[in-house]
């Protein structure tokens, strides 16, 4: 036990939730007028578009009623459209995306910024003729009528605000299907590599609430598959995440077509909302450099206890030096059968990182076992020595996480549960084929759901963007720069391509941790040929993908050490006036930079080699490691202070708070904010900031014990609609009088329950509110600029920081307030939703202002209350 251990709150006052207040502006919309004078075509070309396709359905299958989907994108959002479209017989709700990036014209634009771009909703709605026919109904009507505001009867009128925003309304067709999804390119990279073989992927339905018209989509895609020569090989139905799912295989030739033409009837099915890849999570690079050998191992006792990390990777080595007797490796797909010792080589490293840590920095291993469950393996036709390794293209990636997890805790077949001790899973594999634009994927719905049914905190990588750099300047003006001015183009580079550097599903679920990198490591290194590291400060990594989340939530969460990468020209793209950048391949190498790790060594019988590698799947591994050791401090602190106290529920919110709460941007955010502010930017600063960087490094130390002039405490409840709690941080009397610098950090996190079939997506909305007598009242870092405060409220972890150094008059007896507060967002709360909460004071070390002593004399006397209180009811 620390000399300093972290505190816990006193139990909350249970009071009702404040007001959430702010909300955006109202852009600027076109009269009702206008607005069929632009409209009357698109509508009169939907007519004409769905009256030919319900003839080609009924002249292909005789007896059905035909459906399709209808898309109406619109200018912001209009609360509960859901509702109304269900009161219309034949309509059926099937989902909204939220967009932005939306170009003003003369009739959509910010008044008040008339070049701004702006956002709305895709609204998709199942129709047949006659639902369809209504909607046409209403419209007419809108646009006859002198009155904008005419209401519709029979609680139809949200269909009135809809005609107003819209902006565009057309039929969901082949380019939704294919396009965004990676599919075409998917299928032409395996034309060109093995065109000979049948081909797999994945169809994504539309979900039905209906049984009955699940199985007809499902009948309907199956026989036009099997039409081509083709085949299904699975089925999906989860119901927590609106999805349902095909895994098929077509012949060559087939695929073929619809990359010629897409407009096949397949394509076309109304039942299909995606075409997908499979087997697209590639980890490696193919050939290997020489591994080094470890040779500075320090003989450290086996791990015991239960496991509570679990790595989804590849097979490990788990007889390496480094790793014999530290894992537990849970393989039921026999995966082992298809690997050779010297391809183990992502999920190796992964284990090694999260074991020890990076080996440049000689630390302990860890002193639990890790499980690991192999869902990787190398791909059977790789050309590559060794083979890259990959999810396999014969199941669908949500049944074999969905499985693997279930396993973890209920258990598989007649088997138990195989590791329910469990607490984080680290997922350090990213969809190069899946950039997070608007939708959120079902891998990533998936995780939401499970972390809440399981009380599990997914680790999760951000993804590695290593496409080349284009700087827009010639190699000349580059090499004559000096090198803060190197790094000063390679970061505006890198944001003006953000677009194309987006998050790698399934980093966007809003539940998970998604962790980013650093291009840091503490290896040392000479200088190569000419390779360099584009970067003197301490950036995040130029591979490292770029966010926002969901309904521009602040993704990733944070960013953490993965390795520096190395860059060379690319002289196949370089051109005179643009010199081209690129990484130096391969990604794993025996030399530094990066962080050191365990590998497969490649001649046989040696079980110590070593690498060096670099990227977010490191960055995440370190942080789950992180974890493990944040659990075993809070095991401590509950046996400690509260043994009455069942936390189980309340861990996993625990540690993403406590993992979040070291968080800064330090020198960084403004290093960054300096390289990229212009005079018409400066609003958004914070917000491209934590783009890239999230809420910033976290200092892990700083949230496993606490100083003479730091305390940090823990609080943890549960709450429903309109509910909030009140914790009370007594303030220590020495620190009123002095106009010493201060800071006081916020962090509260929780898991909350998902609609998947809404565009808020996330059921529970809980943010904190800091009253009382605050000591330092300035926010900083952490996101909190113009917009700040509404983005960090927009995920599922509020991170704060306030800093000050006045003199703020208080007695001995005064507190910080911090309140809880939770309501509904998109749908409602069924069950209490656990939260935790990190709250740390501080002054500069080395002051005589005794604060941790201060704040433990005048929580004790509550907490002792507090238990005699429960004791007296028991």
């Amino acid at each position: 036990m620390p000399e300093r251990p972290l505190l816990l709150f006193p139990t909350p006052e249970v009071t009702s939730k404040s007001n959430l207040g702010g909300g955006g502006g109202s852009p600027h919309l076109p009269t009702h007028y206008r607005q069929g004078e632009r409209l009357a075509p698109k509508f009169t070309q939907l007519q004409e578009a769905v009256r030919a396709r319900n003839i080609e359905i009924q002249q292909a299958v005789t007896g059905i009623d035909p459906e399709q989907v209808l898309v109406m994108e619109t200018i912001g959002s209009v609360e509960d459209f859901a509702n109304a479209v269900k009161r219309i017989d034949g309509f059926e709700w099937m989902g909204e995306f939220e967009i932005d990036e939306i170009g003003p014209d003369q009739d959509f634009f910010d008044e008040n910024h008339p070049e701004k771009e702006l956002s709305g909703r895709l609204y998709m709605v199942m129709t047949n003729q006659r639902a369809l026919d209504a909607m046409l109904s209403m419209w007419r009507r809108y646009t006859d009528q002198d009155n904008p505001k005419l209401k519709f009867d029979g609680g139809l009128t949200k269909f009135r605000d809809v005609f107003l925003r819209l902006k565009d309304i057309r039929r969901w067709d082949v380019k939704d299907r294919l396009l965004e999804t990676g599919v075409i390119d998917a299928w032409r990279e395996d034309l060109e590599h093995d065109g000979g073989r049948l081909i797999r992927f994945e169809v994504e339905l539309w979900f039905r609430n209906s049984e009955d018209k699940r199985g007809q989509n499902s009948s309907v895609v199956a026989s036009l598959i099997q039409q081509l020569g083709g085949h299904i090989l699975a089925e999906s139905l989860h119901e927590g995440i609106a999805y349902h799912g095909i895994l098929a295989e077509l012949p060559a030739n087939a695929i073929q077509a619809v990359v010629e033409n897409p407009n096949t009837e397949l394509v076309k099915c109304d039942s299909v909302m995606f075409f997908r890849p499979v087997g697209q999570m590639l980890a490696g690079d193919g050939l290997l450099e020489d591994e080094a050998v470890y040779s500075d191992l320090e003989e450290h006792s086996l791990p015991d206890g239960e496991p509570v990390i679990a790595v989804f990777d590849g097979l490990p080595l788990a007889n390496h030096r480094l790793l014999d007797g530290r894992l537990i490796v849970d393989d039921p797909d026999d995966i082992e059968s298809s690997y050779n010792a010297n391809e183990r080589v992502h999920g190796t490293s992964m284990a090694s990182l999260i074991v020890h840590g990076d080996l440049n920095d000689g630390l302990r291993p860890l002193k639990r076992p890790v499980y690991v469950r192999p869902i990787m393996q190398p791909i059977p036709n790789d050309f590559r020595i060794p083979r890259r390794e990959h999810i396999p293209d014969d199941v669908l990636l949500v049944d074999l996480i969905h499985r693997s997890v279930k396993r973890l805790f209920e258990g598989d077949g007649s088997e138990g549960p195989a590791a329910p001790s469990v607490r984080v899973i680290n997922l350090s594999i990213g969809d190069p084929y899946r950039q997070f634009l608007q939708s959120m994927s079902p891998v990533a719905r998936l995780l939401d759901w499970l972390s809440l049914t399981y009380g599990v905190l997914f680790v999760v990588s951000a993804g590695n963007q290593s496409d080349a750099i284009q700087l827009g300047i010639s190699r000349a003006e580059f090499e004559s720069s000096d090198p803060q001015e190197q790094e000063t183009a390679v970061v505006k580079a890198l944001f003006l391509d953000a677009r194309n550097r987006k998050l790698l599903s399934p980093a966007e679920s809003i539940n998970v941790l998604t962790v980013g990198s650093v291009q840091y490591d503490s290896s040392h290194y000479g200088a190569v040929n000419n390779r360099f590291n584009p970067f003197l400060q301490f950036l995040p990594s130029p591979v490292s993908a770029f966010g926002s989340g969901y309904r521009r939530a602040i993704k990733p969460d944070i960013v953490f050490s993965g390795g520096r990468v190395l860059y060379q020209e690319d002289l196949r793209s370089s051109r005179r006036d643009n010199y081209v950048i690129k990484p130096v391949e391969p990604s794993i190498r025996n030399t530094p930079p990066g962080n050191k790790t365990a590998i497969p060594a490649r001649q046989s019988g040696s079980l110590e080699g070593i690498a060096y590698s670099c990227g977010t799947s490191n960055a995440a591994a370190l942080i789950s490691r992180a974890a493990g050791i944040c659990y075993d401090s809070l095991q401590q602190i509950f046996e400690e202070q509260a043994t009455e106290v069942d936390a189980r529920i309340h861990e996993a919110p625990l540690l993403k708070a406590m993992l979040v709460h070291g968080c800064a941007w330090g020198d960084v955010g403004a290093q960054i904010g300096d390289l990229l502010r212009t005079p018409e930017n400066n609003r958004q600063l914070s917000g491209l900031v934590s783009r890239w960087m999230g809420y910033g490094v976290p200092q892990v130390d700083r949230v496993l014990d606490c100083t003479e002039q730091r305390a940090t405490l823990l609080g943890f409840g549960q709450l429903s609609d309109g509910e909030a709690h009140v914790f009370r941080l007594p303030l220590p009397p020495s620190l009123g009088a002095r106009p010493e610098w201060r800071r006081l950090t916020v962090t509260m996190a929780w898991l909350s329950p998902i609609s998947a079939g809404t565009q808020k997506y996330r059921t529970a909305s809980l943010w904190f509110e800091v009253g009382g007598v605050v000591p330092a009242k300035d926010r900083k870092e952490s996101c909190s600029g113009n917009d700040g405060w509404r983005a960090v409220r927009r995920g599922t972890v509020q991170h704060e920081v306030f800093e000050g150094q006045r003199a703020e008059p208080f007695i001995d007896g005064d507190v910080i307030e911090i309140k809880v507060n939770c309501r509904e967002d998109a749908g409602k709360i069924q069950n209490p939703v656990a939260y935790g909460l990190a709250v740390s004071l501080e002054v500069a070390e080395g002051l005589d202002i005794a604060i941790y002593n201060e704040i433990r004399t005048r929580i004790a006397p509550a907490i002792q209350i507090q238990q005699a209180t429960d004791q007296g009811i028991g």
